[in-house]
């Protein structure tokens, strides 16, 4: 989602969306319907500010090193899943690969053009929801699929979005999930004090949430409309479990003392968007990444 958070607690012409949670059936069809209205709302909120478009304009870069150093992108072809607005797919554009970024909101997808056009990158951007992914790429398959940064809170069922992924990666193809820790995202307390952190909410799966707010992670703006939306907490048993299931390799999980969301007003701005912990504090884990191969 490029850096989205989960839990705000306080369309081009051509386009076939594939949306199969709209399936008959599907127990999450009318849940994420409500969640790509919503994303279609938070659109012009988000492009009002909290993502640094203009630094991204420049030039700017929004993945850390450590994105880098574990993919080699230049010349393979990646898929962006959740891309949201398409920052971080036109900054591994920018690294020399040929990325396709699928979004479940039009408005998202529409704008994730736009941006791309203004930064003279060349990215190609389709609408579907992410169950719907394989119907949407047509048969085409991926050297790395890429994922995350406030993503998987958005997914009723993650065994599902893996068996997905491995659907669309190629023989030896990469998936790299680089996402919030469910330790920083879900379970601390929203408003804690510096240095005393708070268990306030859950870690491990308790089902769907059901939220209400006119406010957004970021941006100078009230959502207008459709303002409810449905999250559902993951704990990394439950995330490791679905990339083994689906009969993807593990080949790396690192947990990263750093965040590209600044989600407490004491985090120490590190450069690119991206935060950590004051000096001397305890190291925390808040955000993971997980690097696995297709067999």
């Amino acid at each position: 989602m490029g850096c989205a958070q989960l839990r705000p607690k306080s369309g081009a012409a051509g386009d076939t969306a594939r949306d199969t949670a709209r399936v008959a059936g599907d127990p999450y069809a009318e849940m994420i319907e409500a969640n790509r209205a919503n994303w279609d709302a938070r659109v012009p909120v988000h492009l009002d500010g909290g993502y640094d478009l203009d630094h991204l304009r420049r030039g700017g870069r929004r993945l850390a090193d450590f994105e880098y150093a574990a993919l080699d992108v230049s010349g393979r072809d990646v898929l962006h899943l959740q891309c949201h607005l398409g920052t971080d797919s036109i900054c591994l554009a920018r690294h020399g690969a040929r990325v396709v970024g699928l979004d479940l909101s039009g408005e998202s997808v529409a704008a994730a053009r736009r941006l791309a056009a203004e930064c003279g990158v060349d990215v190609e951007y389709l609408r579907s929801d992410v169950y719907g992914a394989v119907a949407a790429m047509a048969g085409r398959r991926f050297d790395i699929v890429y994922t995350g940064k406030g993503s998987w809170g958005w997914l009723p069922d993650l065994h599902r979005w893996a068996r997905v992924v491995a659907d669309l990666l190629r023989p030896g193809g990469r998936l790299y999930l680089i996402d919030f820790h469910p330790l920083f995202l879900a379970a601390l307390d929203d408003q804690p004090d510096a240095g005393r952190l708070v268990i306030g909410d859950n870690y491990l799966s308790a089902g769907a949430e059901r939220y209400d707010t006119p406010r957004s992670y970021t941006g100078n703006g009230l959502v207008s409309g459709a303002t409810t939306h449905f999250l559902w907490s993951h704990g990394l048993d439950e995330v490791l479990d679905a990339v083994r299931s689906a009969g993807l390799e593990l080949t790396a999980f690192v947990e990263h003392d750093l965040t590209c969301w600044g989600r407490w007003p004491w985090l120490v701005p590190l450069g690119d968007g991206w935060f950590g912990l004051p000096p001397g504090s305890p190291r925390l884990p808040m955000m993971f990444s997980v690097l696995a191969t297709a067999r």
